[in-house]
C-alpha cells in the first residue's frame, strides 16, 4: 500500500471503528469526516495520530487545554448542533482549526477564539491553505465578556469546562443552541442547551466524555468543611 492509500485507510477506520459506533450517523457528517484532511490540522510532530482515538498535543510542553479532541467527540458536537447553511457559529478554543474547518462545511460564517496567538496564527494559515474563507480566527481569550446582544445561532466550547458558562448564554439568538463538556475527571457530560425564548432554555445531557479544560473558565471551590 502507497502512502495515501494508506491515509485513506486509517480514515476510513476512524470512521468505521471510532465514529459509527459513537451514534454518528448523519450521512452528510459522515462523508465531510470523509473529505476534510485532519492530518494538515495536526502538528507535523504528531501527525502519525491524526485517526487514533486520542487528544492530541497541539505543541511542546503544551498547557492544559492545548489539545485536539478525539475525532468522535469533534464528530458527536457537530452532529448533536444541527448546524444550519444560513447560521453563525463561535467555537471557543480554535486549537488546529480542525473543528473550525468543519463548521465552516456546515455553516454560513464561524468566528472562532484562541487564547495562545502560535496557535491561532497556524490554524489560521491551516484554514487558508485548505481553501475556507468563511472562518474568521481571533486570538483573545474565549472565557472573557462578549460583546452583549444575541450574536450567534450556535456557540460550541471545544474543550470542557466545570460548568456551564453563564455569560455565554445572552450571546445566542432565540432558537439558538451552545454546546460544552461539562463536569470533572473521571466523567464529564455533554451538555446541549437551546435558548427556547427570552429566558427559557432547554437543556439536555446525552452523552459522556472527559475532554481536557479550556483555559481560564471558572473553577468551583476545592475547600471543604
Amino acid at each position: 500500500m502507497n502512502p495515501t492509500q494508506t491515509q485513506e485507510r486509517l480514515r476510513f477506520n476512524m470512521i468505521e471503528q471510532q465514529i459509527r459506533p459513537w451514534d454518528v450517523l448523519d450521512l452528510e457528517i459522515l462523508d465531510l469526516l470523509a473529505t476534510i484532511r485532519r492530518e494538515d490540522y495536526v502538528p507535523r510532530a504528531h501527525r502519525a495520530l491524526a485517526f487514533f482515538d486520542m487528544e492530541i498535543p497541539l505543541r511542546d510542553g503544551s498547557i492544559a487545554g492545548q489539545f485536539m479532541l478525539s475525532p468522535k467527540v469533534e464528530a458527536r458536537m457537530l452532529q448533536d448542533l444541527h448546524v444550519q447553511k444560513h447560521e453563525s457559529v463561535l467555537e471557543i478554543g480554535t486549537g488546529s482549526g480542525f473543528m473550525a474547518a468543519l463548521l465552516a462545511h456546515r455553516a454560513a460564517q464561524v468566528l472562532t477564539l484562541e487564547i495562545d496567538g502560535e496557535l491561532a496564527e497556524a490554524a489560521k494559515t491551516t484554514l487558508a491553505r485548505n481553501g475556507i474563507t468563511n472562518v474568521e480566527v481571533r486570538h483573545t481569550d474565549g472565557s472573557k465578556p462578549l460583546p452583549s446582544g444575541p450574536s450567534f445561532d450556535v456557540i460550541v466550547l471545544s474543550g470542557s469546562v466545570a460548568r456551564m458558562p453563564q455569560n455565554l448564554l445572552g450571546s445566542l439568538k432565540v432558537g439558538g443552541r451552545i454546546a460544552a463538556i461539562v463536569g470533572d475527571e473521571p466523567m464529564m457530560r455533554a451538555h446541549f442547551a437551546t435558548r427556547v425564548s427570552e429566558g427559557k432554555w432547554e437543556t439536555t445531557q446525552p452523552w459522556d466524555t472527559v475532554a481536557p479544560r479550556l483555559l481560564n473558565f471558572p473553577e468551583p471551590s476545592r475547600f471543604s468543611f
